[in-house]
């Protein structure tokens, strides 16, 4: 039995399959909610997505943009899932590097305890 070449797929299932989401549902949630756009317009998670088309896919406070370069219908490796598309979303920003606050000890007090060793140990250069 051959499978004959896909010439389109359930948006829903592409998402799933690119690994944009763990599930199923959840792309169908996303796509019912308004976070998935294909072409420029809001898109029902039925809808069929070609190869060319152009989705934009919003992710918490990222927004992807992203180019259709194959259909695929089942869920496989996530080397195989970066072949389906092309990125066009700028990087992301840089997050900011979290300072950690100096840690005050007051003479006498004896040993530190485990929590405040591990907090000295991260503060020192390596």
């Amino acid at each position: 039995m051959s499978a004959a070449p896909l010439d389109s797929v359930r948006l829903d299932r592409w998402l799933w399959a690119a690994r944009f989401y763990k599930t199923r549902s959840l792309a169908q949630t996303a796509c019912d909610g308004g976070k998935v756009d294909l072409n420029g317009q809001a898109a029902k998670p039925a809808r069929p997505v070609r190869v060319g088309d152009r989705l934009r896919v919003t992710l918490g406070e990222w927004r992807r943009e992203l180019l259709v370069r194959a259909l695929g219908e089942r869920r496989g490796p996530a080397a195989e899932a970066r072949a389906l598309y092309e990125d066009l979303s700028p990087p992301p920003p840089p997050r900011p590097r979290r300072l950690l606050p100096p840690v005050l000890r007051a003479p006498g007090l004896g040993r530190p305890t485990k929590r405040e060793r591990r907090l000295i140990d991260r503060l020192r250069p390596r």
